[in-house]
């Protein structure tokens, strides 16, 4: 346990692919703080490889972690929030589940549109006291992005209408505010960031 900046911190490691290791987490979340008022669902893995290099194996591991995982825990979450009939819940999605599609990370598209389906399934199960919402950005700066061939980089920066990739705080600040009471009235919705494209 960790405090900083008058907040108290709880660092938890678990496989989300598991749900006995959620399960886990999530008891010692409620017992060190008694409850939970909002779940991000912010994990995600991307194998980029040519299509026919792909393996059944790449796509499993891809919706293990970036659908079913999400599955697991919204559902473990979920329980504890209906009891105090309170809760937000924060899927983490892709313009790639929308309307940007790469041969190169199918299953990573297929994973994100099937977490933005997920939503408005759990939208609909919680109702009507869990809001659950879903952002899904574009092009951001982050580690995951940083290795791809320069070519791509500016001819997918050139589609924007912004011209450049989204910082990390910019979309934080959407996730936040779907976490506050000022969003309370959102709810089932998909919310695209992407600067125009």
């Amino acid at each position: 346990m960790e405090k900083k900046y008058s907040t108290q911190v709880l660092p938890l490691k678990a496989d989300i692919t598991d749900e006995k290791q959620v399960e886990h987490m999530i008891n010692t979340i409620i017992s060190t703080f008694g409850k939970i008022d909002v779940l991000v669902n912010n994990a995600g893995i991307a194998i980029d490889k040519e299509f026919d290099e792909r393996t059944i194996e790449d796509f499993k591991k891809t919706l293990d972690t970036n659908l079913i995982a999400p599955f697991i825990v919204s559902r473990c979450v979920g329980k504890e929030m209906l009891k105090r009939k309170y809760g937000k819940i924060i899927n983490i999605s892709s313009t790639n589940g929308i309307n940007s599609f790469f041969p190169t990370s199918i299953d990573y598209d297929a994973s994100k549109a099937g977490l933005i389906n997920l939503t408005h399934n759990l939208a609909l199960q919680y109702a009507p006291y869990i809001n659950v919402n879903c952002v899904a950005p574009g092009w951001v700066n982050t580690d995951m992005n940083k290795d791809l061939p320069p070519d791509l980089i500016e001819e997918e920066r050139n589609k924007i209408y912004k011209k450049r990739f989204a910082e990390p705080e910019e979309i934080a600040k959407i996730v936040y505010f779907l976490a506050s009471d000022n969003a309370s009235f959102i709810n089932d919705e998909v919310i695209k960031i992407d600067g125009g494209y």
